[in-house]
């Protein structure tokens, strides 16, 4: 079997771990964070692809969680 190429784990200690696991669930719950997800279920992308906001396509997942922009331009493009 072929392993990811994207390393799903971090080496955190526990109180990071959880110290992150509070800041990814906050940010997942804001109402951008819930669009994103709504969209990119829409959009259904086979596996190993992932919903590129920025574009409005399915592109690889490894390229589009590389890039992962937070200059807001995706924000402006959808009003969000």
């Amino acid at each position: 079997m072929k392993s990811s190429p994207i390393k799903l784990k971090q080496k955190l200690s526990p109180v990071a771990k959880r110290a992150k696991a509070r800041r990814d669930k906050k940010s997942a719950m804001t109402a951008w964070g819930k669009y994103k997800k709504r969209t990119a279920q829409r959009k259904g992308c086979p596996d190993g692809k992932d919903f590129d906001h920025a574009t409005g396509k399915c592109i690889k997942a490894s390229s589009n969680r590389a890039k992962n922009s937070r200059s807001g331009n995706t924000k402006r493009k959808y009003g969000y």
